[in-house]
């Protein structure tokens, strides 16, 4: 990288379109496959009023970065974002910082990415329907992520608030797609062999088991007091079908699983999957049953982002 390359300094809509969907699970792909690749467990300072400071380093060798976002859960109420912040990018040999990019855009795209990229390896029936259970900022970049990645054409939406729901489904129609609500998101899953659950993670929204052809991405609970998923159905989840995390930080942050009583720490992460150490790592050796992937974030995917930010894959 040249000494004279100005800063890139993305807004959202730059941060964004720098970052499509296809691309970017790519590029997660291949930071995955990189020896390189150093993250050291992230920083989480809890605020005064309940919501969190995350503070996320991560470099390879030819990039360095730090995440510095908030988490303000009642944020919505206040009419404010619920994630704000910024992503610093650094050239690793220099030092010198090279861009800066919309933190709570990179994290709902290179969120949603994750998950695309797991379904790509894992889901038996890519193309849907697709349930998203949560209409707020990553049940949108899961939209759109499975669209352009999967080819998904067919949409069931489940909101608390109907209104976000409908608006999903309105964003979801002007990409071509059929939309639907689903006000049971329970009853909705025995006709989605797809889903998305990307609830505020406050209380157990659904109960019932996915189909057995299920791809599940479960990305709402982040940390070991937020759940999603009822612990009776993870456990079942846990004998009938196959979960996997997306990093060990899941060990002590995968809410949902952690409450159900699972080892975590005995649980596949992605990289086992990419890098082939996992079983059923080969296309002809998919797991057997419903596939739930609980991701919780890690600095890693913010790197690989970057990376893709500055076509360094």
């Amino acid at each position: 990288m040249s000494a004279t390359m100005p800063d890139l300094l993305l807004n959202p809509a730059s941060t964004a379109q720098a970052l499509p969907y296809p691309a970017l699970a790519e590029a997660i792909e291949s930071l995955l496959k990189d020896p390189s690749v150093q993250v050291p467990p992230r920083i989480v300072q809890p605020l005064p009023a309940g919501g969190s400071l995350f503070v996320m380093p991560a470099c390879d060798a030819r990039l360095a970065i730090t995440k510095l976002i908030s988490f303000v859960p009642t944020n919505p109420g206040r009419g404010l974002p619920t994630i704000q912040g910024d992503i610093v990018v650094f050239d690793s040999v220099s030092g010198r910082r090279i861009a800066l990019l919309d933190g709570p855009t990179v994290t709902a795209r290179r969120t949603a990415a994750v998950s695309l990229l797991a379904a790509q390896k894992l889901a038996p029936n890519r193309l849907g329907p697709l349930l998203i259970v949560g209409a707020g900022v990553q049940g949108l970049a899961h939209l759109e992520a499975f669209h352009a990645g999967l080819g998904v054409k067919e949409v069931w939406v489940n909101s608390r608030s109907e209104r976000s729901a409908h608006a999903l489904m309105a964003h979801a129609q002007t990409l071509g797609m059929r939309a639907h609500h689903a006000p049971d998101p329970n009853a909705a899953l025995a006709r989605c062999p797809l889903v998305v659950s990307c609830t505020p993670a406050q209380q157990v929204v659904l109960n019932a088991m996915p189909r057995p052809d299920a791809f599940v991405a479960a990305v709402g609970a982040f940390t070991p007091r937020m759940v999603e998923w009822q612990a009776d159905t993870c456990r079942r989840l846990a004998t009938e079908g196959t979960v996997l995390v997306d990093t060990r930080d899941a060990d002590h942050e995968a809410g949902d699983l952690l409450q159900a009583g699972i080892e975590v720490a005995q649980l596949p992460t992605l990289a086992d999957l990419i890098q082939g150490r996992a079983a059923w790592s080969g296309r002809a050796q998919r797991p057997q049953g419903p596939v739930f992937f609980k991701s919780c974030g890690w600095a890693g995917w913010d790197l690989a982002a970057a990376r893709c930010v500055m076509k360094l894959n």
